[in-house]
């Protein structure tokens, strides 16, 4: 089957290539090598995340040797896939590329091939080791500019020339320097530098995901989404924007590609757009805002989300549950926003289908919903009772289970007609909903599994992403021939192109994964020059300097980082960079000024703005893609979709301040409930402010009225940290009797000081979350990764073991705990969610008055 990319137009496909996969074109024996490689590089990594190694006896590889199997693969791809200049040949691969491909994989594959050797001489590099390593460097960041940009290779370069130019560089960032040999040895010899942490995400999860996402839109997963939301939305008015907002939120959940994303939902939506009114530049700005946010979409999320858990030091189980809410709350934002733009222009629906009555609607959802959740309950349940129950032969009761759902699914899909390959631009006709529901039941198996492995099992992201991706292709291989049978007819070779899909979104897979790989080695040199030099302890310095200890100019100053970097680094490497020089500052200085910033908010903060460079102008890829289907201006495309980012742009400024939004001390399901429905409305109340609309044209003084239900909605703490402090101050000596009374998973909040590396006095506020109720408050603090020690009236932090919450926290040992914070008995802050509410009320219903007075239709 094809992909949705495949039935673009030759020059948008040719884009997507130069982007993702590689723009040459080559044929014959040339063509079968290149196929050849991705295909052994994609199986060698689902082999690598699959416990068969450890099953079998075989082919067991530690980190680091499989890190180096990547890069080897990543380099010599690199350079047979991309074209070394815009006039270079597409239709073969010159000899010194292939040149340069073997000796990429020479030496990208040094330190696995050499790897006993250098064990054996940690530091004393040999002449050969130099001379690979230069030339390793030299070819990493040549592959970079081809795959992934100038500003990447340029960006890598000046660190490497600030490693070795440190002495002779202004006071502010000078440093001892490093010698060649030292340099040379620490990026490419060890894992500090391009073997990092970077590579290493990049080799054990990232590309097994996107394996998933590739196989699954071969299977017909990704047409799938498209047919459904364009069945349940497309008939409504402004619904191709509505589809595409949908759709690409689908799509973001298996893919983390920008530009992929735009022209394969772009080629339908954005021509149903402009037939619907919206006009070239507002379809590309909403396809382009609905495809760049597909990477902050859980449960896959973009590449760097996979980085997040080895920075944090979290499960990604709970980076997904921190992510969901701000993600769910950016997509209901924008789908907001067409409905209003909608609204503003007077649309009318360009499709219809048979009129039903309200009641009938309601009833045919309601039956719809209930029955989904109905079953997911049962079935979860079930799982959790075979588990609980069989032991050992629970894995036979669930594989039983999860067959018996897809066979089941496929006779589903078999009452129904086929779902169409494309939708019919000129004379759109969309289907019933739950028919089209019902037609690819099956693709939502391989979600789930990925989604039960990851959430209610806890396995680590590349265990759980090879279970889905090994239901995948028993999918693909079967969901043909069994339709088949269940229907009584026969297709020839059904087998066989089920094979065929398998094998080209292995291919596929590899392929999207090049220049990601490239880019993961390439940041490893930059944070290699971070700890190479101490740049990360300077950066504190500088960033203090610039914001004069404002948490809020220190925030805008690390949002303009990254915007700046983001226009012409991939989100991945800009992710890497910023995270590692600024995410460790924000909590530190944050701490300093009173605020305790989760480093998860930190780090979220980080990512979002990442991803905005896919937007901006000038170079925003995303927004070109977009504009090369509507025929429109980029410029103007990217000035507009940045326009409409404006609620993805407010909500990391909110959690920072409201940690809840990342449902972070979110305790009970009725506090959860108020938590979302209070921040739901905050966001559709935000859309409506930057469209200046509600139900019709706000007056300045609802514009006013809106803006301040807004802040109680989504910072109600701001209001109510006026009226009573949310803690109180008690001696340190208390520490213990607090932390026994927090409530599970509750957050102890401690003011510490003492004296810096750099010999600075410094005071700041630290906290750490605990863990289950106890009796004992010092066992809970162990259990965090922290000791006190009494020294008579004062406290001291003693240990703080390496790699705890704790630790990265910000606790320092030998400091002294000024006091601790107390939670309050004041009122809860979300009394102030009741005037939020009314405001946002009193102006819909004035609103409606008005529109009553001169006449005007209902929204």
């Amino acid at each position: 089957m094809a992909t949705d990319i495949e039935k673009a137009p030759e020059a948008l496909q040719q884009l997507v290539a130069d982007t993702d996969t590689g723009g040459r074109k080559p044929s014959g024996a040339t063509a079968r090598v290149i196929f050849t490689l991705a295909l052994a590089w994609a199986l060698f990594q689902y082999w690598y995340a699959s416990p068969l190694p450890f099953a079998l006896g075989f082919g067991v590889l530690n980190d680091t040797e499989a890190r180096a199997i990547h890069l080897a693969f990543s380099l010599a791809l690199a350079f047979l896939a991309w074209p070394a200049f815009k006039s270079s040949p597409r239709r073969r691969v010159p000899a010194l590329d292939w040149v340069l491909a073997i000796v990429g994989a020479f030496a990208g594959a040094y330190l696995m091939l050499f790897y006993r050797e250098l064990a054996t001489r940690p530091g004393q590099p040999t002449g050969m080791d130099i001379v690979v390593a230069t030339t390793g460097l030299l070819l990493l960041l040549e592959a970079t500019r081809r795959a992934v940009g100038w500003p990447m290779a340029l960006l890598a370069l000046c660190f490497l020339a600030y490693c070795y130019f440190g002495p002779y560089l202004p006071e502010v960032l000078s440093h001892k320097g490093a010698s060649l040999n030292r340099l040379l040895s620490h990026m490419w010899l060890t894992t500090e530098g391009v073997y990092g942490i970077a590579l290493g995400v990049s080799a054990s999860t990232i590309f097994v995901y996107v394996l998933f996402g590739a196989l699954l839109d071969r299977a017909g997963g990704g047409n799938y989404m498209m047919q459904v939301s364009f069945a349940a939305l497309g008939h409504m008015r402004g619904g191709p924007a509505k589809v595409a907002v949908v759709s690409s939120a689908l799509n973001g959940m298996i893919s983390g590609s920008s530009v992929s994303n735009v022209v394969s939902g772009g080629i339908f939506t954005i021509p149903l757009m402009k037939k619907a009114g919206y006009g070239g530049v507002k379809a590309g700005a909403i396809e382009t805002m609905s495809s760049v946010n597909g990477q902050i979409m859980p449960p896959v999320m973009g590449a760097a989300a996979f980085l997040m858990v080895e920075y944090v030091g979290i499960p990604y189980s709970d980076v997904v549950k921190h992510a969901f809410l701000p993600a769910s709350l950016s997509y209901l934002g924008l789908l907001y926003i067409v409905h209003l733009e909608a609204l503003k222009m007077g649309m009318q629906p360009v499709a219809s289908r048979v009129a039903r009555s309200w009641r009938d609607r309601v009833l045919r959802n309601l039956i719809g919903i209930s029955g989904t959740l109905m079953v997911v309950g049962v079935l979860y349940y079930a799982l959790q009772f075979f588990k609980s129950t069989l032991g050992a032969a629970a894995p036979w009761a669930v594989g039983g289970t999860l067959l018996a759902m897809y066979l089941y699914a496929l006779r589903e899909a078999a009452r129904c007609p086929d779902l169409p390959e494309d939708i019919d631009v000129n004379n759109p006709r969309p289907l019933e909903t739950w028919p089209t529901v019902r037609a690819g039941l099956h693709y939502l198996i391989p979600i789930g599994v990925l989604i039960w492995c990851l959430m209610v099992e806890e396995m680590s992201p590349s265990l759980s992403a090879f279970w889905a991706v090994t239901s995948l292709i028993v999918l693909m291989l079967t969901q043909r021939p069994l339709i088949d049978f269940f229907r009584g007819v026969k297709t020839p070779g059904a087998w066989l192109q089920g094979a065929d899909s398998v094998v080209q979104g292995f291919n596929d897979g590899a392929r999207n994964m090049i220049g990601i790989g490239v880019a993961t080695a390439t940041a490893g040199i930059i944070v290699g020059a971070i700890t190479l030099t101490g740049l990360g302890l300077r950066m504190t310095e500088f960033v203090e300097f610039v914001s004069h200890g404002n948490v809020m100019l220190m925030l805008l100053f690390i949002a303009f980082v990254c915007l700046v970097l983001g226009m012409g680094v991939p989100t991945t490497a800009n992710y890497v960079l910023v995270a590692t020089l600024m995410a460790p500052v924000a909590v530190e200085l944050g701490a300093q000024a009173g605020l305790v910033i989760p480093l998860i908010a930190v780090h979220l903060f980080v990512f979002y703005y990442g991803i905005m460079g896919d937007i901006t102008p000038p170079v925003g890829l995303a927004t070109f893609a977009a504009s090369a289907i509507s025929g429109e201006d980029s410029i103007a495309t990217g000035i507009q979709g940045a326009l409409y980012a404006l609620r993805t742009v407010i909500l990391p400024f909110i959690w920072i301040f409201n940690p809840q939004l990342l449902l972070i001390d979110v305790h009970g399901w009725g506090e959860l409930i108020l938590v979302v429905t209070a921040c739901s409305v905050a966001m559709l109340v935000f859309a409506a402010l930057t469209m200046n609309w509600f139900r019709i044209k706000l007056k300045w003084w609802e514009f006013a009225l809106l803006t301040l239900s807004v802040v109680m909605l989504f910072r109600p703490g701001f209001f109510m940290d006026r009226i009573a402090p949310e803690y109180r101050s008690a001696p340190a000596t208390q520490v213990y009797d607090v932390a026994k009374d927090l409530p599970d998973a509750g957050t102890l909040v401690l003011q510490i000081k003492g004296t810096t590396l750099e010999g600075e006095d410094v005071e700041k506020t630290v906290s750490v979350q605990l863990g289950d109720k106890g009796p004992d408050g010092r066992k809970r603090l162990s259990d965090a990764g922290l000791a006190l020690v009494p020294l008579g009236s004062d406290m001291q932090v003693g240990t703080v073991k390496f790699g705890s919450q704790a630790k990265r926290s910000g606790f320092e040992p030998g400091w002294e705990v000024s006091h601790v914070q107390v939670p309050t008995d004041r009122p809860t802050k979300y009394w102030f969610f009741l005037p939020g509410f009314l405001l946002a009320a009193l102006v819909w219903w004035l609103q409606g008055q008005r529109m009553r007075r001169e006449g005007l239709a209902h929204a």
